[in-house]
């Protein structure tokens, strides 16, 4: 098959024939109809994440979110078949620990080991395997395209699931989006416009600003120009109810902390980066004498997939808004070169292999 491979880290990706994937007993191949180029494919690429044990060995294959129909499967699958179109979650579960047995899979105490394009060869490839299906896979509808549902494997599941099951975010409600112009961000951006909040993009840059309106922001900050605080409570009249971070650096941060009303919530969407190595000073005070919530969001659960795809086939949900760019394997260096400078907007989908 062909695979786009990354050679040397922080080096140009050489697209070449490499081995066909072996299916395992309790999972699948899957052919890859689409697969979004994420930012964490970026931290690896640059080996930015070693700090947290998360460090790839070339040659290897990046790729964790996609979709695409099911080329063969294991001996021991009983959910599934060929031809049947698909997501695979990219923190997937084992089926049998504390987590997995309560419907939690998505923080299976071995998700780690299991994510393709992370602990194994990924879907930047014609073909890739995945393990353990019948607890993890998603039935795509075939009205939602590959393209438009290949970031249902990553980000834009994780935005709905920090949006509707963290935040609980209600219709009225004021809801900033700090990196509101990456894929995570611009995803969340819509989800909470969809479920009725009221929503804020603060990001630095106009490309980001029009995305986010498009995706049904009622305002932009660009925190270059302003301080972005001060704008959000001057519009809120107070602060807002909720507040994403969806970049994770110390100021976006910081800034979403400090942009909530008292009870406000606050999501963390966005990983940290190797600057601060997972640590970012919060003003504790604040939170405690305003008794603030604060909520982490790492992927969903398979089986909550059934709401957000059933809000896409209504129109409520458009996840190919969040699309802003299709390229080829051969493309997928550029794309990580530009989002080293925070120069992608939305979500870039591989759909040529």
């Amino acid at each position: 098959m062909r695979a786009a491979v990354v050679e040397e880290l922080n080096k140009p990706l050489i697209v070449q024939n490499v081995p066909d994937p072996v299916c395992p007993p309790d999972g699948a191949i899957i052919r890859v109809g689409a697969n979004g180029i994420c930012r964490t494919d970026w931290h690896l690429w640059t080996n930015d994440w070693a700090w947290r044990g998360l460090a790839i060995k070339p040659p290897f294959v990046l790729g964790h979110e996609f979709s695409g129909t099911i080329e063969e499967v294991g001996h021991d699958v009983k959910k599934w078949k060929n031809g049947e179109r698909v997501i695979f979650p990219m923190n997937p579960g084992e089926g049998t620990c504390e987590w997995c047995c309560n419907g939690n899979q998505h923080v299976c105490d071995s998700g780690a080991q299991l994510v393709p394009g992370v602990s194994y060869w990924g879907a930047f490839a014609e073909y890739v395997a995945v393990r353990y299906v019948d607890v993890n896979l998603v039935r795509l509808p075939e009205s939602i395209s590959f393209v438009d549902s290949a970031s249902m494997g990553c980000r834009y599941a994780a935005a709905f699931r920090g949006v509707v099951d963290q935040a609980n975010v209600r219709g009225g409600e004021w809801v900033v989006v700090y990196g509101a112009g990456g894929g995570m961000g611009l995803s969340a951006v819509q989800i909470a416009a969809a479920v009725g909040g009221r929503v804020i993009a603060v990001d630095v840059s106009e490309r980001a600003f029009a995305a986010a309106r498009k995706n049904g922001a009622m305002h932009v900050i660009d925190s270059r120009a302003d301080n972005p605080v001060e704008a959000i409570q001057t519009i809120t009249g107070g602060g807002a109810q909720v507040s994403i971070d969806a970049l994770g650096i110390a100021e976006t941060c910081r800034n979403s902390v400090h942009s909530l009303r008292k009870l406000g919530r606050h999501v963390q969407l966005g990983h940290t980066t190797r600057k601060e190595a997972g640590y970012v000073p919060l003003p504790i005070d604040v939170i405690l004498l305003n008794e603030l919530r604060l909520y982490g969001t790492f992927g969903m659960q398979g089986q909550r997939y059934g709401t957000m795809l059933a809000m896409c086939e209504a129109g409520t949900l458009n996840p190919d808004w969040v699309v802003s760019q299709r390229v080829n394997l051969e493309g997928v260096t550029g794309v990580l070169e530009a989002m080293g400078n925070y120069e992608t907007t939305g979500i870039v989908v591989i759909d040529k292999f």
